[in-house]
């Protein structure tokens, strides 16, 4: 080891050995490797190959293929004239919007940068090593990151048809257990859990365990998860929702999400928040996003009639896949993926292989736009009979 390699001795034993989470690849990054250049549009670009112009498409990280809304822009527009100030770093109008819509108090409200952070600070706020966090097989691969980060220990259930075995999970909760995670709908299975099920588990836990329920997709499951989950708040103070504005609202760019809990949980999590975590951009597009019914509804739209279009697809090549109550949905190809997903970046579309959650032989393929979704296809078909 030479000397500036040392340096990872001096990291906490728990950072380590952390292996960093592996985004969607960007279509910039696509370009760079196969030597692209010339994109054009913000939804994919085409590109001159020879005489065949190539048009490339990402369909890797389950953003909304609309785009931001028309109100959403607005307001980002807006507020640029503001930049050379510090955003609110309360949060105070945004927070004055959800609780609002979800008739909550502002107090039970905790602003992120994307949801991704409030997973991050709950793992700060309550963990240590020697206590234990319990998720799923198969589940988001942020929660293994954030417990191994501050040194607890990660208990894994083993999945049930790809989803959250409710059983299994609770069977691992001892009194070491500080937190349990469960995404509702699960990334990157896109499975549902039924809120008799998930509430019965709840209310189970014991009250030295925090629940953190992760419902980054609620929009598109179409079940009123978005409705229901926040009743649950009045009866069990160690419920921890998520929630974002990076899928059905289009602003993953902003990187904004919250947290809806007790208010003595979100003054924890606010403890170890940082300061203006949220910028100004983000929360003026955030409260517009949130008024803006029409393009939620458009998405949600888009989003079922390209499911519908994609797994018959899936249906005509012999596929199988798991149903999704998400915007993405996984494919299993019998056979290992990253041939097949590599073979698919050549042809100018980005999907995600899913290895890393144990699941080798699929392949997660994020809803886009019609002309997005045969483009995808298209190139399957041709990867699948040989044509590569």
């Amino acid at each position: 080891m030479n000397n500036a390699d040392k340096i990872y001795n001096l990291a906490v034993s728990g950072v380590q050995k952390l292996i960093p989470y592996t985004p969607g690849k960007p279509i910039e990054e696509l370009e760079r490797e196969l030597g692209l250049s010339n994109t054009t549009a913000m939804d994919g670009g085409s590109v001159a190959i020879g005489r065949e112009p190539m048009r490339l498409i990402k369909l890797a990280s389950n953003e909304n293929p609309l785009g931001p809304g028309k109100k959403a822009l607005a307001a980002t527009q807006a507020t640029l004239k503001d930049l050379a100030l510090y955003p609110d770093g309360n949060g105070f109008n945004l927070k004055l919007a959800l609780a609002d819509k979800y008739a909550v108090d502002m107090s039970q409200i905790t602003l992120g940068n994307g949801s991704n952070e409030i997973l991050e600070l709950v793992a700060r706020a309550f963990l240590t090593p020697g206590l234990e966090v319990v998720f799923s097989q198969h589940a988001f691969a942020v929660y293994p990151i954030v417990t191994q980060a501050v040194g607890a220990t990660a208990v894994v259930a083993p999945a049930l048809n790809y989803g959250h075995d409710l059983n299994a999970m609770l069977q691992r909760v001892t009194d070491k257990t500080r937190l349990v995670f469960i995404a509702n709908p699960n990334n990157p299975t896109g499975t549902l859990l039924s809120h008799a099920d998930l509430e019965a588990f709840i209310g189970a836990l014991p009250d030295t365990c925090v629940c953190v329920l992760d419902e980054a997709y609620c929009e598109f499951a179409g079940d009123g998860s978005a409705d229901n989950s926040i009743a649950w708040l009045k009866k069990y103070p160690n419920l921890l929702i998520t929630r974002t504005f990076s899928k059905a609202y289009g602003l993953a760019g902003l990187r904004i999400g919250y947290g809806l809990s007790s208010p003595q949980m979100a003054d924890i999590l606010n403890r170890v928040r940082q300061p203006f975590n949220n910028n100004m951009l983000a929360l003026a597009a955030a409260e517009a996003a949130l008024m803006d019914t029409e393009h939620l509804q458009n998405t949600i739209a888009v989003n079922a009639q390209g499911m519908q279009f994609i797994t018959e697809g899936f249906k005509n090549l012999g596929l199988e896949w798991i149903p999704s109550a998400g915007n993405f949905v996984l494919a299993d190809l019998k056979q290992p993926a990253m041939p097949i997903y590599e073979a698919l970046l050549r042809k100018g579309v980005i999907v995600r292989p899913v290895g890393v959650y144990e699941l080798p032989n699929h392949l997660r393929i994020t809803i886009g736009t019609q002309a997005e979704n045969q483009l995808f296809l298209q190139a399957l078909t041709e990867v699948l009979s040989g044509n590569v």
